[in-house]
């Protein structure tokens, strides 16, 4: 076994197989940019080496520096983690030149099956079913849109290298494909260093379903079922699940079969992940391999009960297999919400800045529920806009599916995060859909169900009641705080007032609010004031906790709480408002209170998120369409095209390639 392993990466993979190295006995190295020095992957590792400046393409992805790292040392193996060098047959071949091992598969399977171009060609050589396209390297938009028009739309423009939803664009149109035939070679060029792109025909309404392998350097191959994670933005996936709810068995078994069969033709030696897209009849396509490690990987691990990282350590040291395809049980089910630094009520546009707060639920393993997160940051870390926008993984595992998604939605209500944008209100949101409780999945679903963006949860019935319940508990909690402040005169005790006038955006709620038996008791008043249904809540929140966490009747609730004037912001279930809680004398000065109104910017192009203008497509005086391209921003490894939403003149232009820009930073004004 080795003594010592560097980690090619950053955040919280890094992270991760840190903390399966420390367990083994093995001393880590961990490796920094500029942006990363006070990363928690760096605090965490036994040393580090600083390799350069913020951008990928100047530190983690110049392998030079990575053997120079492993030799400064004394590191005996590197582990890839996902992303930057894990796919380049370069890097393992530059590594074994040096004498270091590489923790992954040999340069030849990379070769094969980690280039998409070549592992279809390898596919199809292996009578594996692919998805029908063009298997070549294709050198124009001309070119592309030739052969969209000969496979049939919709198309998928996809970059040869890399991965994670990067250079990729679905056309449904000849028109479509010019654009996206550009934004997906740049996109690949910054992210891989490879613009190769390929088109394939993009199957309507599909599953995306993978199969877990895991070989080593002795010919044995098994696979260790499937993850399902079909659930997409922008071909980026956001929530995964072990096993499939489409799979039966039958179908598992010729997967994994089919997996195994392609792994052993190219000689595969660590894990990986053999991909495909499925049909709702179950059919399914060969679509690309991951030779490396997955993002979604813990999923498999609480399903199977292995550590993929501890395996792929062992087999890069020589080890072989311990496990036989007929020992792999899969026992429950695993949920993972991927917690991005995105602002889901804007589009999921991407939000970089100071995590002010960062308080995730207690990972922990209780009467059959484990909760599991893995993460890369901390409170008061920095979310850089130079690499991915992931904060953590959010990981569940029950005895079913219902209860794993019960699990997850319970553990992402008390996620709390504050100073920069986050999609757990999607993610929230996700748990409780129908949909996704059904397991009826696409990778269509979240344009599907969510066609004109999310917009959150409304706060109805039931669940505006809980919500008016904790406003209520919350103030009382706050009034007792109050009462017990030292140093106030004395004279005639302060009577608390029990009824009370909740807001819930623009709802208003009559209350009567006291304390019982260590409990808050909320009575529902109609409007002669008699009692319509009441609630008991139990809870040991105190002000400034960002979670209230307790028992309404008895259920276990997480809300979080986020302080603003003369009131407070909750959030659960995907639901989010503002609240207010008023004495009856208050509400009615509060209701005379006129409504501000937000200020006009429609003649205004502001920057979504904070990132880097990378072009402006017209000039001043200039007519635009609706639909025209006006600019064109990256931020976080992803190019997002800012479009006219109506015909337009442009007054001036206020930015310039090149400019960083803050969130809503004016880029230009139209007459």
């Amino acid at each position: 076994m080795f003594k010592r392993i560097l980690i090619a990466n950053r955040g919280e993979i890094a992270c991760r197989i840190i903390k399966t190295a420390r367990r083994m006995g093995v001393a880590t190295v961990a490796v920094y940019s500029d942006a990363d020095r006070d990363a928690l992957h760096v605090e965490m590792a036994d040393d580090a080496v600083h390799i350069g400046p913020p951008p990928a393409a100047e530190s983690y992805l110049i392998i030079e520096k990575i053997v120079a790292a492993c030799k400064a040392t004394g590191a005996e193996a590197v582990h890839p983690g996902y992303g930057f060098l894990s796919e380049r047959e370069a890097f393992p071949k530059a590594l074994a030149e040096a004498g270091i091992v590489f923790i992954g598969p040999n340069p030849k399977a990379i070769a094969a099956m980690g280039d998409k171009i070549e592992s279809k060609k390898a596919a199809a050589a292996a009578k594996v079913s692919t998805v029908p396209g063009y298997l070549g390297e294709i050198a124009d938009p001309e070119q592309a849109a030739k052969i969209a028009d000969e496979i049939g739309y919709p198309v998928m423009i996809k970059a040869s290298a890399g991965g994670g939803g990067k250079g990729m664009r679905i056309a449904h149109s000849r028109a479509e494909v010019a654009e996206g035939f550009a934004r997906a070679k740049s996109e690949a060029k910054s992210s891989f260093g490879d613009d190769r792109v390929f088109v394939e025909k993009f199957i309507v309404d599909p599953r995306h379903i993978e199969i877990q392998v895991l070989g080593d350097k002795h010919g044995n191959v098994i696979h260790l079922g499937e993850r399902e994670c079909s659930i997409q933005r922008r071909n980026q996936k956001v929530a995964e699940e072990a096993p499939s709810p489409l799979l039966d068995e039958a179908t598992r078994k010729k997967m994994g079969e089919q997996a195994v069969a392609l792994s052993k033709a190219v000689g595969y030696d660590s894990a990986g992940t053999v991909e495909f897209v499925a049909g709702q009849d179950k059919s399914f396509y060969f679509l690309e391999m991951n030779t490396r490690l997955q993002v979604e990987h813990p999923v498999t691990e609480l399903v199977t009960g292995l550590d993929l990282v501890e395996q792929m350590i062992r087999v890069a040291a020589g080890e072989p297999l311990k496990i036989k395809q007929a020992d792999v049980k899969l026992n429950g089910w695993a949920v993972e919400s991927r917690v991005y630094a995105e602002d889901p009520y804007r589009g999921f546009l991407p939000s970089t800045g100071r995590l002010t707060t960062y308080r995730p639920p207690a990972e922990a393993s209780k009467d059959g529920i484990t909760v599991r997160n893995d993460t890369g940051v901390y409170e008061g870390g920095e979310i850089s806009l130079f690499y991915d926008p992931m904060i953590a993984k959010l990981v569940t595992h029950a005895p079913t599916r219902a209860e794993a998604i019960k699990a997850q939605a319970h553990a992402l209500d008390a996620f709390a995060i504050r100073g920069i944008r986050h999609n757990i209100p999607f993610l929230a949101a996700l748990m409780a859909h129908p949909r996704w409780q059904a397991g009826k999945l696409s990778t269509g679903f979240i344009a599907e169900e969510y066609p004109d963006g999310f917009h959150g949860k409304a706060a109805e019935g039931e669940d505006a009641h809980v919500l008016a319940s904790v406003a209520a508990a919350i103030d009382h909690v706050q009034g007792e705080r109050k009462r017990r402040i030292s140093g106030q005169m004395s004279g005639r005790e302060v009577m608390r007032e029990r009824q009370r006038a909740a807001w819930l955006n623009d709802t208003e709620y009559s209350l009567d609010v006291a304390r019982t038996n260590g409990a808050i008791a909320v009575r529902f008043l109609g409007r002669d004031s008699k009692p319509q249904h009441a609630h008991t809540l139990q809870s040991h929140w105190k002000p400034g906790d960002p979670v209230w966490s307790g028992t309404v009747d008895g259920v276990p609730v997480s809300v979080q709480v986020t302080p603003v004037a003369n009131g407070f912001d909750l959030a659960c279930r995907g639901m989010q408002v503002r609240a207010y809680v008023y004495t009856e004398s208050e509400a009615g000065y509060a209701r005379l209170m006129p409504v501000k109104k937000a200020a006009d910017t429609g003649k205004l192009l502001l920057c979504p998120m904070p990132g880097l203008v990378v072009s402006i497509s017209v000039k001043e005086g200039q007519e635009v369409k609706v639909g025209e391209t006006l600019a064109v921003v990256e931020a976080m490894k992803m190019e997002n095209v800012l479009r006219a939403e109506r015909d337009a003149t442009v007054k001036s232009i206020k930015a310039k390639p090149g400019d960083s820009l803050a969130v809503d930073a004016v880029i230009m004004e139209f007459a």
